[in-house]
């Protein structure tokens, strides 16, 4: 017996912040006595590249993680998970003769998501230079790796995660970083390589139907008795 028989295929919907909705689909079991489709698929994570997300191909180095929270009829409906970088775009990014300088951060946000992010920048050759390389002293890492921390700590602890996936998408917080640091040492490539949640908030319900656009269902309007459009109705016995 072919198993694909038994198994339904579902939507996976991205969040409303996101230019393209539909994401792709993915399979489950039907239910079947204790084993419920929709428990076996909350909790999965679905990988996307920011490309496809936001239609933009300059953003295809960016990896989208989402999570299934809801299932509404075949809809799986996701929220931000994570961020990263494909190994390639970093890896095209290390060069010789000039530091590579790191920083992680652990942020807050307003709506009690605890988040882990991950700063990278590289060091370049001030105007006129003529010496090959461009190293960074100690002190000046330090001094840097400082700014980082206080950037990100002031622009992440300062939002709801909706609006933090807003600033990463177009990379705010990096060219602050740069602008910041232009009279320690001149950067290049600043990025926010990497975005992980630690730790969320109980599962609102509500709160996800409003990210995905779901919530203002039509209720009807309320009718008073006594106004012009109200009829009772006549119960026959």
């Amino acid at each position: 017996v072919d198993p694909f028989t038994r198994k339904d295929w579902y939507d996976i919907k991205a969040p409303s912040y996101f230019e393209n909705r539909n994401v792709g689909k993915t399979l489950v079991n039907r239910t079947q006595g204790l084993k419920v489709a929709d428990e076996a698929l909350k909790g999965r994570v679905v990988e996307v590249s920011l490309a496809d997300l936001n239609k933009n191909p300059e953003d295809s180095f960016r990896k989208v993680r989402l999570q299934v929270q809801q299932i509404n009829g075949k809809n799986c409906l996701t929220d931000f998970y994570g961020m990263d970088f494909t190994s390639d775009k970093l890896r095209s990014l290390v060069k010789k003769w000039q530091s590579l300088i790191e920083r992680h951060v652990d942020v807050k946000t307003t709506d009690g998501y605890l988040l882990r992010v991950f700063c990278i920048a590289f060091t370049k050759r001030h105007k006129n230079q003529v010496r090959k390389t461009t190293y960074a002293q100690s002190s000046q890492i330090r001094q840097i790796r400082k700014k980082m921390f206080e950037i990100v700590s002031k622009e992440a602890s300062a939002c709801d995660l909706k609006e933090l996936v807003s600033k990463l998408i177009p990379e705010a917080m990096g060219k602050d970083i740069e602008k910041a640091c232009q009279g320690i040492y001149p950067l290049h490539n600043v990025y926010i390589r990497k975005v992980k949640i630690l730790k969320a908030p109980k599962f609102d319900l509500g709160k996800l139907l409003e990210l995905h656009g779901d919530a203002s269902e039509d209720t009807g309007a309320r009718i008073v008795p006594g106004a012009a459009d109200f009829v009772e109705g006549i119960i026959k016995k």
